[in-house]
């Protein structure tokens, strides 16, 4: 039986080149994101090893829903990778907006909490690993980054939960990325990583043996 990956923020960025990447070396991706029509897109390139999972990262009900669907539909549940996330229009804590720290609290941190919790039974019985987008904001300190200090929480995260799967034999990997040339920014950013330069280091993760548990990969844009 062929692998299985659920993957958050699925429709664009890095979370669609994994999709791809993972699906071309034989695994099946449940692609999860609000925007129905990308999803369809990519998972019509894909074929069907592909399902689209409509919904929101924030809303518990919605990632238990498609998770629960995407387990009927291939039998297990091998990986999960809690990549949805979002910044603000304003950096700094005095000029910040709260309303949008709430907002992004909501999805870089409650609904990578989400998919954990909601994939441990699956990933128990596979022994399966969970892989979470951290960034190399979480890695030092900018300033006035409230981003940053969410970023910062995943990779605090990461560590206790590897430790937490540890005990039967489940892998955690956070991938943190500098500047990738996503969606994510207003501007192309060609010199920067691209999402498949991140979708590769998630594939390595996916694809060690099973004595090998990576914690964490590391990318920067060269120079």
């Amino acid at each position: 039986m062929s692998k299985t990956l659920f993957i958050t923020g699925a429709s664009s960025g890095i979370g669609a080149a994994t999709a791809r990447a993972a699906a071309h070396t034989g695994w099946n991706v449940g692609l999860f994101a609000r925007s129905r029509a990308k999803l369809d897109e990519l998972a019509a390139e894909i074929g069907e090893q592909a399902m689209v999972l409509t919904g929101d990262a924030t809303v518990y009900e919605d990632q238990r829903d498609a998770i629960e669907r995407l387990v009927d539909r291939f039998g297990q549940l091998d990986a999960v990778f809690a990549n949805a996330g979002k910044g603000t229009s304003k950096s700094g804590t005095e000029n910040g907006n709260p309303e949008e720290w709430k907002a992004m609290v909501d999805l870089n941190i409650m609904g990578a909490l989400y998919t954990a919790h909601l994939a441990m039974p699956y990933l128990r019985k596979t022994t399966g690993q969970y892989i979470v987008t951290g960034s190399a904001a979480g890695r030092r300190h900018i300033k006035g980054s409230i981003y940053g200090a969410t970023k910062f929480f995943i990779h605090g995260f990461a560590g206790n939960l590897a430790d937490e799967m540890a005990e039967w034999g489940g892998r955690c990997m956070v991938v943190s990325p500098g500047m990738v040339n996503t969606p994510f920014f207003d501007e192309e950013k060609p010199d920067k990583l691209h999402p498949d330069d991140v979708a590769a280091a998630v594939m390595h993760a996916l694809d060690a043996p099973a004595r090998a548990a990576i914690r964490e990969i590391h990318l920067m844009p060269t120079g």
